[in-house]
């Protein structure tokens, strides 16, 4: 059976009020898991991670959580180790590491923070990655020399309850550079906005990669992260994209498929940038079931809805009685 979770959009006026009941909301619906994004505020309220995956431990007995993703462009490994693993620990093994390389260039501008081109956001990404399973996965004081960051005996204690530490997962598309990574050191694999055809064609290379460092193929869970809105009828669908008419006021008076048309004129090289396809599933119940079907049958084991507005409980209600029943 396939699992749907929620990934909420932190920096879209994400307060603690609406993060209450998003946290509430996504346990009682029967979702699988709820994810946060990991990004600075800019213009709007924006919910700090760790802090907001903090109270979702303590407040929920069931759903898994995570970072999807955060950036080692911004977040300390070491850090970032150590507050991950007591997440893990204080929610029962509930806790998953999300990461990435980090991509949005004027955020990293606009907070002083140094982004780098490609090949030094993967190389920092790398050496991340190895720093963090060492201290989740050693019993013994780490030591390590590398270009963006040392250690010198360093130990973590107390040591994570769940052996390893919290389950590690890569988001990101990149055959190249990205898929080795996750076949070396990720428990789940995200995939970012794919076609069907194009996750296919990952999740083979991924099988390949696995086999080359000695790992099987089922070892690395495949979750894909996709924007899923629906409405029973037009107008439900253009109540459910108030979010973005605040974003671009100009789209609302248009006629839907103009709308669509040219949200996928706009954000198509936004997704390219970060390495991904523009796929928005924007339909009624019956057309979300029947678009996500063949992901289901590709290999997709988890279905993550990026969801823009917090406040729309009825939202996240109508998908899970009207299309999450239909994958069981």
């Amino acid at each position: 059976m396939v699992q749907f979770s929620v990934s909420i959009e932190g920096t879209h006026g994400l307060t603690w009020s609406l993060w209450r009941q998003v946290v509430s909301a996504v346990e009682e619906l029967g979702f699988a898991g709820l994810y946060l994004t990991d990004h600075f505020p800019h213009g709007q309220a924006a919910l700090e991670l760790i802090v907001g995956l903090t109270y979702l431990a303590q407040q929920t007995k069931r759903i898994h959580f995570s970072s999807l993703v955060a950036p080692l462009s911004i977040r300390d490994p070491r850090i970032l180790a150590r507050q991950a693993a007591a997440l893990d620990d204080l929610s029962g093994g509930r806790m998953i590491l999300g990461m990435g390389t980090g991509w949005v260039e004027q955020e990293h501008q606009r907070w002083g923070y140094e982004l780098g081109d490609k090949a030094t956001r993967v190389a920092r990404f790398e050496e991340g990655l190895q720093l963090i399973t060492s201290l989740l996965r050693n019993e013994e004081p780490v030591t390590f020399a590398g270009r963006f960051f040392q250690l010198h005996g360093a130990q973590l204690l107390p040591r994570p309850q769940r052996p390893g530490g919290p389950r590690i997962l890569i988001g990101g598309n990149g055959p190249q550079r990205i898929m080795p990574l996750v076949a070396r050191y990720a428990d789940i694999w995200n995939a970012n906005n794919l076609s069907v055809t194009a996750f296919q064609d990952r999740s083979a290379l991924l099988d390949n990669l696995l086999r080359q460092v000695g790992r099987r193929p089922g070892e690395v869970k495949r979750t894909l992260f996709l924007p899923v809105l629906c409405g029973r009828n037009d107008d439900e669908i253009r109540q459910r994209l108030g979010w973005l008419y605040r974003l671009m006021p100009h789209l609302a008076p248009l006629p839907l498929p103009e709308q669509l048309r040219q949200m996928e004129e706009t954000f198509t090289p936004v997704f390219e940038r970060a390495g991904a396809s523009y796929v928005l599933m924007v339909g009624t119940p019956e057309e979300a079931v029947a678009h996500l079907r063949p992901y289901v049958e590709a290999g997709v084991e988890e279905i993550i809805i990026q969801w823009s507005d917090a406040n729309d409980i009825e939202g996240l209600r109508l998908i899970a009685q009207e299309v999450m029943p239909h994958f069981r």
